[in-house]
């Protein structure tokens, strides 16, 4: 049975405002390398396990053709763009059509992130490989826990049958959204939780029935969308995708499917969600900051300093402890550190006062 990985990336990446733009979104900077871009890292990651051929990139109509011109080596017809703005089960039923349309049966997807960063690629495939086979020989719906490494809030949590045992898969009890800090630290102390990572492993045929079980909006869609990229009818694909609900794949199949499986992940693993997330993937200098392109800190301290200016710029800190300063060459970013999360902020009142230019 043919395997296919398919990369949602259609996200914007707000947080990472300036440096992240409308057709420059996250998965496209450089963010966790300083060579290449989160998107080529994801693929670069899983290409040995799986041919650039059965690699797909599911994104925004946006999108499509930035994403094209920075990946040469991937079939243009291997990016394909939402016909319109929806959530990841309908995402998924799509990539699902594609591959139905393009095998003629049954398949292997792998559905993995274009936007988090993976410390160890080896360890990385291995867990891949230990899911898809897995979901090869079960009825099961697959997804990798991340082994909590502290009490982190900003996650949802993945309670686990048993004990968490590495390269064991188990049985899903429960997906838990983000709790408080005092429920995170009794969900490391169990050793029963993983962090959610949004990976998913399954057959297409499993992934089919549960929608039309459980989901029947979008499950019923699949064969007929299939039918559609078949004879190349976009109008009616793009009318049919548009029927569909608003609905993640946590909420519609994950949080409701009674055969899910979890793989505990055995690689470093990070979300890569805001500025502050650099510290923890990035070389710090002795005063613990993050300092990158022509800078002069002074007296600076647990500070994210980003010059991205493409002139002759220096950016220069004095006295600064715990801040973030990202300089682009149309915009400057400065903010505290422990407000990184609320740049999104600053992006949504630059759209309701139109500025475009900049965004």
């Amino acid at each position: 049975m043919n395997s296919y990985v398919v990369i949602m990336a259609g996200g914007s990446g707000e947080r990472f405002w300036p440096l992240s733009r409308i057709q420059r979104p996250k998965q496209l900077l450089k963010l966790t390398s300083p060579n290449i871009t989160m998107l080529e890292e994801a693929i670069a990651r899983v290409e040995p396990l799986i041919p650039i051929e059965r690699i797909l990139i599911i994104t925004s109509e946006v999108l499509r053709k930035p994403i094209i011109d920075a990946l040469p080596k991937l079939p243009p017809n291997n990016v394909i763009a939402e016909p319109s703005k929806r959530n990841t089960a309908p995402c998924l039923a799509l990539a699902c059509s594609v591959i139905d349309q393009r095998e003629g049966g049954d398949a292997l997807m792998a559905v993995l992130t274009a936007d988090h960063f993976i410390g160890n690629a080896s360890a990385f495939r291995t867990d891949v490989s230990t899911a898809l086979a897995y979901a090869e020989t079960h009825d099961a719906l697959v997804t990798m826990g991340i082994p909590p490494t502290r009490p982190e809030t900003g996650y949802g949590y993945i309670n686990v049958a048993e004990r968490i045992a590495e390269g064991v898969v188990s049985r899903v009890a429960a997906f838990k959204e983000k709790p408080n800090f005092e429920t995170a630290r009794e969900y490391v102390l169990s050793g029963r939780y993983v962090w959610n990572s949004g990976m998913f492993f399954w057959r297409t045929n499993t992934l089919r029935d549960a929608m039309f079980t459980l989901l029947p909006d979008v499950g019923k869609k699949i064969e007929e969308m299939a039918t559609f990229i078949a004879a190349g009818d976009r109008g009616s694909l793009a009318a049919t995708f548009a029927e569909m609900p608003d609905i993640s794949i946590d909420y519609g199949i994950m949080e409701r499917a009674k055969n899910v499986f979890v793989v505990p992940a055995s690689f470093p693993w990070d979300d890569v969600g805001s500025w502050d997330a650099l510290e923890r993937m990035q070389p710090l200098d002795d005063n613990r900051n993050v300092v990158q392109g022509e800078s002069v800190v002074i007296d600076t301290e647990g500070s994210v300093i980003v010059n991205a200016h493409s002139g002759s710029h220096i950016v220069t800190t004095i006295g600064i402890e715990d801040m973030v300063v990202v300089i682009t060459n149309d915009a400057t970013l400065i903010c505290p550190k422990d407000r990184a999360q609320d740049v999104k902020k600053i992006v949504t009142t630059l759209k309701t006062e139109g500025r475009r230019d900049v965004l």
